[in-house]
């Protein structure tokens, strides 16, 4: 007997074939795709189904709420694990609203293609098969949220898409994958130490989080536009540690005054400071003036994190703490 897996198809390259016009476009469906890929049969039970079929640039935060609410309704209905397909350009945000989203120990592993069905060497059914091995596999439980990737098993928390092009785009810049597939086998080399997951929001919340990467020069009138253009929150990607130039300090002290800020880094890759540097515009200087400390996530991951509190109602004392308790 089989362990069930569900299969979600959201659409992306994974499942884009030619179209009438240039290009491909996505079009196969979740079934289309396990009946593509015949050694499923001999890993897991599966059940497929089409949930979106568009361009992952094109989901929104709304889409990743409902997929985690079906992704907890197969589970709950007595599937082993989950496998969402879809576009790689976004799926290190999709596999991180799965992590925050969907509680318990079933694994939910996002998988995609870097190549499509039509060229030669299409990764996507060997991506399939991995991911829905994962999702199958006793060892996989408790480990929140993961993508399988180039038989790679990347933990959602720190995965990031990190080439345009390369099969082996996806990489864990902070702690390397958990571990990977060796002939059809699911090896570990270690444990997330803490799962940390967050009440759904309630349908028809719809606060947006804006996220502003700084660069050399930048004198900070975007911020007053966040402002005005009715954002509830925001994520700066700071300079390194943590750090935004002195002549942007007040302007965003005053946001940080009207609404949550939390503060992460450009680099994408390690904790932002929290101790080191006091000149104006420094990490302590921020935080000091009512920042959030991002941690260890970057800003795509920090901005859905801030994204669900508060489309949760969540207050700046309980933004704080969720970041803080969040880290490990």
């Amino acid at each position: 007997m089989f362990p069930k897996v569900a299969v979600l198809s959201l659409g992306g390259t994974i499942s884009s074939v030619r179209g009438s016009g240039p290009g491909v476009v996505p079009r196969l469906t979740g079934k289309d795709l396990v009946e593509s890929v015949p050694q499923i049969s001999g890993v897991a039970e599966v059940e497929a189904e089409s949930l979106r079929q568009m361009p992952s640039s094109d989901l929104t935060v709304e889409d990743l709420i409902e997929v985690a609410g079906e992704a907890r309704r197969r589970i709950a209905g007595g599937a082993h694990g989950v496998v969402i397909t879809q576009g790689t350009d976004s799926i290190e945000e999709t596999a991180f609203a799965m992590d925050l989203l969907v509680e318990g120990d079933a694994p939910v592993v996002v998988t995609g293609a870097m190549r499509n069905p039509t060229l030669p060497g299409a990764d996507g059914p060997a991506n399939l098969l991995g991911a829905v091995r994962v999702a199958a596999a006793p060892e996989a439980r408790g480990l929140g949220a993961l993508v399988v990737m180039n038989d790679e098993i990347h933990a959602a928390r720190f995965v990031r898409k990190t080439h345009t092009q390369s099969p082996a785009t996806f990489q864990s810049p902070v702690a390397g994958p958990l571990g990977w597939l060796s002939e059809g086998v699911v090896r570990l080399a270690w444990r997330i130490p803490a799962r940390h997951t967050v009440e759904p929001p309630p349908a028809g919340a719809g606060q947006q989080v804006a996220l502003l990467k700084l660069a050399v020069g930048d004198d900070g009138r975007l911020l007053s536009a966040v402002r005005e253009t009715g954002y509830a929150g925001l994520v700066i990607e700071a300079f390194g540690g943590g750090h935004v130039p002195s002549r942007m300090v007040g302007e965003v002290e005053r946001l940080a005054s009207e609404m949550p800020v939390v503060l992460t880094s450009r680099t994408g890759s390690g904790d932002v400071l929290r101790n080191t540097y006091g000149f104006s515009g420094s990490e302590m200087d921020l935080l000091s003036r009512g920042l959030i400390w991002g941690g260890v996530l970057d800003g795509l991951k920090a901005r859905l994190l801030l994204t669900i509190l508060l489309r949760r109602g969540e207050g700046p004392d309980e933004i704080e703490a969720a970041f803080e308790g969040w880290y490990i």
